[in-house]
């Protein structure tokens, strides 16, 4: 009797434990579902224009896919504009033109938006509102009149700098490096009218790449919310392309948005480490493929497909990006975080995240660290819709 008592006793809670797990990964799902989720940094465009078909199973050669962007739950997605220093107008509007094409071909699945009411009516559709952001100013060639017409063709933010300076802006990595090429470190006189027209159209001054002399320079002459559209904490993460607390505390101020970046190296420093044990272990063998003419990315991915177990231990975990979420959700409230991923447009990523179709584990993650469903929708897409909303209103222009 006693054994048979046991027995029920043991069904009943194993049948209690799958009921309250099936429970949760309901509950998550749903909350997931019901947000609305931008990413405002993705570089699968530029796969694209290297002939990538994004309507088709791109697994192992791309983070992103259509079939993906559904799966994950991505409602709005900004693809980035994107060039080295040796890029100009023209190819940026190349890739606009390519990118326009991708989305008429697939129109039952994409729809192109601009405004935040275009956003709701492709989130309405059950289409993938696809946005635009250009990355490096370096491509409206020192011309407002090109940056109007980026405008008029739909890009809906733009960063200040790439890696690379600008004649009229410094970034991260020169300021960093000491070698900022211009006369003087921060925006210049024109470069502050860039800030400023970009304001009156409406387009969103991206802070993401900066340097912090630029930073401060274009805090103090916009009139609008702020984007960092793929940038980590720098307490947490020491690198250039992070923002240290003064800055976290003045994108807040102003009503910004910092949309966190996936890259393990931005997240996690000891990932550098790890990788430079990884690659000297490996070095006959990587400058081999080299000689034979393999590309960077080809070689990461033979690396990935001969050594998937070491590849995997060099990730850190994914609590370390949500440990910079809660940084700045402690620092200045959970108002002004976001997801930017960097998805197709960096070599390593947390564990767990391997591509757009694994959002919803950050939305199962943020609910177990106890976050409310009102405050992981603001951080999967209200955040960055309300910035994005508030910079829409055109104003006329401030010379």
């Amino acid at each position: 009797m006693k054994k048979t008592s046991l027995l029920l006793k043991s069904i009943l809670l194993s049948s209690l434990l799958a009921t309250g797990q099936f429970a949760g990964a309901q509950s998550y799902k749903k909350v997931h579902k019901d947000a609305i989720v931008v990413d405002t940094h993705n570089d699968v465009l530029i796969s694209i224009m290297e002939g990538m078909d994004i309507s088709k199973d791109l697994r192992g050669k791309t983070h992103s896919d259509l079939a993906r962007f559904k799966q994950g739950g991505v409602d709005a997605q900004f693809f980035s504009v994107w060039s080295d220093e040796t890029g100009d107008y023209a190819f940026a509007v190349k890739q606009i033109d390519t990118l326009k094409a991708v989305v008429a071909r697939n129109e039952k699945q994409m729809m192109l938006a601009t405004t935040y009411e275009e956003i709701l009516e492709a989130v309405k559709q059950k289409k993938l509102a696809v946005l635009m952001g250009v990355e490096g100013g370096h491509m409206i060639d020192s011309d407002l009149d090109k940056l109007d017409n980026l405008y008029k063709k739909g890009v809906r933010y733009m960063t200040l700098t790439w890696n690379n300076s600008t004649p009229w802006a410094s970034s991260a990595a020169d300021e960093a490096g000491g070698t900022v090429p211009n006369p003087q470190e921060g925006l210049n006189d024109f470069g502050k009218q860039v800030v400023k027209r970009m304001n009156a159209l409406g387009m969103m001054v991206d802070l993401s790449h900066v340097g912090e002399k630029t930073f401060w320079d274009a805090m103090a002459t916009t009139s609008k919310p702020v984007l960092v559209s793929h940038s980590n904490v720098y307490k947490l993460a020491p690198v250039p392309r992070n923002l240290k607390d003064e800055q976290i505390k003045a994108v807040a101020e102003n009503g910004g948005v910092i949309q966190l970046n996936f890259y393990s190296g931005f997240l996690d420093l000891s990932f550098s480490k790890r990788q430079e044990q990884f690659m000297t272990k490996h070095k006959p063998e990587i400058d081999s493929l080299r000689a034979e003419g393999w590309s960077g990315a080809r070689i990461t991915e033979r690396m990935k497909t001969r050594y998937p177990k070491e590849v995997q231990d060099l990730r850190p975990p994914l609590s370390v990006l949500l440990n910079h979420l809660d940084y700045i959700v402690n620092l200045v409230g959970v108002e002004h975080v976001g997801l930017g991923s960097d998805f197709d447009g960096v070599t390593s990523l947390p564990q767990q995240i391997d591509g757009v179709e694994d959002f919803p584990v950050i939305t199962k993650e943020l609910l177990a660290r106890g976050y409310s469903k009102e405050d992981v929708k603001k951080i999967l897409g209200e955040n960055t819709l309300r910035v994005f909303k508030a910079n829409t209103t055109k104003e006329g222009y401030k010379d």
